[in-house]
């Protein structure tokens, strides 16, 4: 657990393909998400749930959502260095905290007896004022500079390339030698009409939809429709799915004459079986894959440095 993530890659026993690095976009399916792979939480072993560094403005709201949304029984809140942006979030703050897409609890309005009373204050009936049961640690690290959020956008970027490599890797050979490029290996060949296909980050017209998916990083995943057309596809899904995804792959082609996709994955055969549609998002495959191709001559494929800058 140490390590950079990229150094101990496991395959999760549930994934959601987002797509995005951030979920500013739509934080409405980010919670969706949540909820979808938290309900494959059987309860047999403990959950660390790793929450995001996005905790200013909606990101706090998001996160008092999140809170409400899975009851955790501790919560760790690292403070940053003389930076008082966050509030401690104890049971009382989120209890009564507004979330980004949630209510919080409003105060109980309380009234005054009349002198001489064993109490002097009671709660109106009826009102909710259990606030949620979970311990909170306060760590509060004495480190300037800590989380300065330039530098962890920087190195944020260079893990998640080195993740997307580490995955790649297992495209390789197990033998020590050449790597070999991607050119070199041997692509799946998958009609147009057993996947369906949806872009999640942005809006594309049908027509120009095969351009954004060649050479292009996908999850492959798994909606429980039937994916049926009645043309040779392609299949254009109208909303983005909240599906399983069984893994990742480049589209290394597009052959509009077979109306074949040409797919590289190290997902197992046995799970490229459930595969029935395709996610594009804006995760990028990294420059180096595509640049740092050997043995080709001349112009490298997909790849331009022949453009004009005033476009």
């Amino acid at each position: 657990l140490p390590g950079p993530p990229f150094t101990h890659q496991q395959t999760p026993r549930k994934m959601v393909y987002y797509g995005q690095t951030s979920c500013e976009q739509d934080t409405e399916r980010y919670l969706d998400v949540v909820k979808y792979v938290f309900s494959c939480y059987k309860k047999e072993v403990p959950l660390v749930i790793n929450t995001m560094g996005w905790v200013k403005g909606e990101g706090l709201l998001l996160l008092i959502d999140i809170i409400r949304l899975l009851s955790p029984s501790h919560i760790v809140q690292m403070d940053v260095y003389d930076w008082k942006a966050m509030p401690p979030l104890t049971p009382e703050h989120v209890h009564f905290s507004a979330g980004l897409h949630t209510k919080g609890k409003q105060q109980p309005k309380c009234k005054q007896l009349a002198a001489g009373s064993t109490e002097s204050w009671k709660c109106s009936e009826g009102e909710d004022t259990l606030a949620p049961q979970y311990k909170l640690l306060y760590v509060h690290p004495e480190f300037p500079r800590a989380g300065v959020a330039g530098e962890a956008r920087v190195h944020s970027g260079i893990l998640r390339d080195m993740s997307i490599l580490g995955y790649l890797g297992h495209l390789q050979s197990p033998d020590i030698g050449a790597v070999l490029p991607l050119h070199s290996l041997v692509p799946y060949q998958v009609p147009f009409n057993a996947v369906a296909l949806r872009v999640i980050h942005t809006d594309v017209a049908p027509s120009n939809i095969m351009y954004a998916v060649n050479a292009s990083w996908v999850g492959l995943c798994c909606i429980p429709e039937e994916v049926r057309c009645q043309t040779d596809g392609p299949v254009l899904l109208t909303q983005t799915p909240v599906c399983d995804c069984l893994g990742f792959g480049i589209v290394r082609g597009v052959d509009m004459e077979k109306k074949l996709y040409h797919i590289l994955t190290p997902v197992p055969p046995e799970n490229l079986r459930l595969v029935n549609c395709l996610l594009l998002g804006n995760i990028a495959i990294p420059n180096c894959v595509l640049v740092g191709q050997q043995g080709i001559e001349g112009e490298i494929p997909y790849v331009t440095s022949d453009y004009n800058y005033s476009i």
